[in-house]
């Protein structure tokens, strides 16, 4: 497929720039394939749109406090950094902009410094000098690492803004976002309702956002992060299933979590490791049968892969209808429903 069918017009005035409160009255665009209909809701309705038996699937990857601002040695010119994996023995994969070399020190304050060890087209790394350990250092001092389309500072309230109620395991440079809508009330009625809920990891990094550059999608390479499936989770996943209840994920990291622990036996089983799944109209879902999701930039997989599960002319024209009327998009946005 061309990269050029992912485009769609779109309006800058349209991006959130901060969560809606309550979080679970965010807008929800429900998307149903099977007869093409589109209605508008919100999403403390999901009670009301999924079925007692479902099983909700949700992302508890916490996000990394690890964009930081620091001081290039000697010239004193200050640099951004976003610290992306821990490669062990203090060396970091970072992303940062301009020239550096290897050997180059930056300054982040109060005795801590990064030494450049390796700038290269593919990665940067970088090994940390710190009196205190590395990640309490970034929890008191790192700023959260928002998406460049929040055209603002972040904030010390983007700490909580920034993170799901089911934020456990830390590694993630970008939140799964359309985990951000959910209340502890929502849960409760869900719960009420006889939805069940279980969870996985999917520590978002580059890969999700890695730029698709190539004209033929087929020809993109996507980054590897890191999954776990764990063994409560498959057994969760295969109740609902033997019953006939519907796995509804939240999220596109959550789909790539379950596709690829369902994609060497063709059924769900426990894993954990990396994946680089990409998933693309005609790609086939094993696990998933509904997905939660905020609404995705052009030309980006998230949206590829929401348009395997909903159409690609389907939900293209679903984006037109969230345009006009004027959903919220991207992080802090509105969702939309996919049955």
């Amino acid at each position: 497929m061309q990269l050029s069918e992912f485009d769609f017009p779109f309006d800058p005035s349209l991006i959130a720039l901060q969560p809606c409160f309550p979080r679970d009255h965010a807008r929800l665009l429900v998307l149903q394939p099977l007869d093409g209909s589109l209605t508008h809701r919100r999403v403390d309705e999901l009670p009301d749109l999924l079925q007692p038996g479902d099983l909700l699937v949700v992302n508890n990857t916490k996000v990394l406090a690890a964009r930081v601002v620091g001081r290039k040695r000697p010239s004193g010119t200050e640099v951004e950094i976003l610290f992306v994996k821990d490669l062990g023995d203090a060396i970091w994969e970072v992303l940062i902009k301009g020239t550096f070399r290897p050997g180059q020190i930056i300054e982040m304050g109060a005795g801590v410094s990064a030494l450049v060890v390796e700038r290269g087209a593919r990665r940067t790394t970088v090994r940390i000098e710190s009196p205190i350990p590395w990640s309490d250092w970034l929890r008191q001092h790192g700023r959260m690492p928002l998406p460049p389309y929040v055209k603002r500072a972040p904030t010390d309230q983007d700490r909580q803004w920034y993170q799901t109620l089911f934020a456990e395991h830390e590694g993630a440079i970008a939140a799964p976002t359309a985990g951000l809508h959910f209340t502890q009330e929502l849960l409760a009625r869900l719960q009420r309702r006889g939805v069940g809920l279980a969870t996985v990891t999917l520590h978002v990094g580059v890969g999700t956002f890695k730029p698709v550059t190539v004209d033929h999608i087929e020809d993109h390479q996507m980054g590897a992060e890191w999954i776990e499936v764990g063994a409560e989770a498959v057994r969760a996943i295969e109740q609902v299933r033997a019953k006939g209840g519907r796995i509804v994920a939240v999220g596109t990291t959550v789909v790539r979590a379950l596709e690829t622990a369902a994609r060497a036996e063709g059924r769900i089983r426990s894993f954990r490791g990396e994946t680089d799944m990409f998933m693309t109209p005609g790609s086939s879902f094993k696990v998933v049968d509904a997905l939660l999701t905020n609404f995705h930039m052009p030309r980006t997989t998230l949206l590829m892969l929401v348009a395997a599960l909903a159409g690609t002319e389907f939900l293209r024209r679903a984006y037109a209808e969230a345009v006009r009327e004027r959903y919220r998009f991207y992080s802090y946005g509105d969702a939309m429903l996919i049955l």
